[in-house]
């Protein structure tokens, strides 16, 4: 009996897994998700990948080339910030390893948001696409109607991803929403330094996530004596910022910030990432420290106008090859 089940649950993850590729949401990341009738439903069969789901996976060897590609596309980030443009499909599988030989700060920070403001709007995207599956299986069980063995299963299998109690819907949907990218940003310049630190250049590691798993993983040079964590590794920058959105929606740790963040949909708010930024004195030993240098990053580089980005609608041109 346990072995069917299981054998079926399988299935149903494969057909109708937790959103990993989905198309562009016609839905603000401001948008307040506080009835399902508030958000568009899909079109039919919406939890399919588009064509340009994630865009190209590339690793560019260079900042120069990786420059050049973006002004090929007229990717500013200026233009991003003003709210005159939408963000290219360009997904990286790495940064450049010579971030660090950017003399001019002011580049390398541009440059390092323009490279990982994709990856975390895409992350955004597939979470929005769970969120609205989920607020209309809600509705429907709300209404007493019946929903398929589908879409049964794709709870389970929800609910074990995000840690909740089967059936606890409220529950699911306060883990099942998106990191504002003023605060993902903030957050990936800090932990990796601004894209130069060896974690990132080594193991993917954007977001300096621990694990007391040694292996494929990478220990800290100037880690404690007596301590045991590693620096989890990833195989893409895409995996790293999907387990630090995970994380952030899962971990007991940052159960603040997912109160505030449901307290702010239920109240119609734009999603503030310098006011979650407070509920994040775990992610760090430095505690009230590093939640300050986060919202000096989130103010000093005007990233909270970023909340409202999205990602193109379509594919980035084929040319440069980087």
């Amino acid at each position: 009996m346990v072995i069917g089940s299981v054998a079926i649950l399988m299935v149903a993850t494969l057909v109708h897994p937790p959103a990993a590729m989905t198309s562009a949401p016609k839905v603000s990341l401001g948008l307040a998700a506080s009835a399902p009738l508030s958000l568009p439903a899909p079109p039919e069969g919406a939890e399919a990948a588009s064509e340009f789901a994630a865009g190209p996976a590339l690793s560019p060897s260079t900042t120069r080339k990786l420059s050049d590609a973006f002004a090929h596309m007229g990717y500013k980030l200026d233009k991003v910030l003003s709210g005159g443009g939408q963000v290219p499909r360009l997904i990286l599988a790495s940064l450049p390893a010579d971030m660090a030989e950017i003399r001019e700060a002011k580049v390398r920070k541009a440059l390092f948001f323009r490279a990982v403001l994709p990856l975390i709007l895409q992350v955004n995207e597939e979470i929005l696409a769970d969120r609205r599956r989920l607020w209309r299986l809600r509705y429907r069980l709300a209404m007493d109607e019946r929903i398929d063995a589908i879409d049964r299963l794709w709870l389970i299998v929800m609910a074990e991803h995000y840690k909740t109690k089967p059936g606890d819907m409220d529950g699911l949907l306060k883990k099942v929403d998106v990191i504002p990218p003023s605060l993902a940003l903030a957050q990936a310049a800090e932990e990796s330094g601004w894209g130069t630190s060896r974690f990132v250049r080594e193991g993917n590691a954007i977001f300096g996530q621990w694990t007391f798993n040694e292996k494929g993983n990478l220990r800290p040079r100037d880690r404690d004596q007596g301590k045991r964590h590693n620096i989890r590794a990833f195989n893409c920058l895409l995996d790293s910022v999907r387990a630090y959105a995970r994380n952030l929606n899962t971990h007991r740790a940052y159960r603040g910030l997912r109160k505030s963040r449901a307290e702010m949909r239920f109240k119609g708010r734009t999603l503030d990432g310098k006011a979650l930024a407070g509920k994040l004195k775990s992610y760090s030993e430095r505690g009230s420290d590093y939640v300050a240098v986060i919202n000096t990053i989130i103010t000093a580089n005007g990233l909270s106008r970023l909340d409202d980005s999205r990602l193109s609608d379509h594919a980035p041109p084929a040319e440069p090859l980087i």
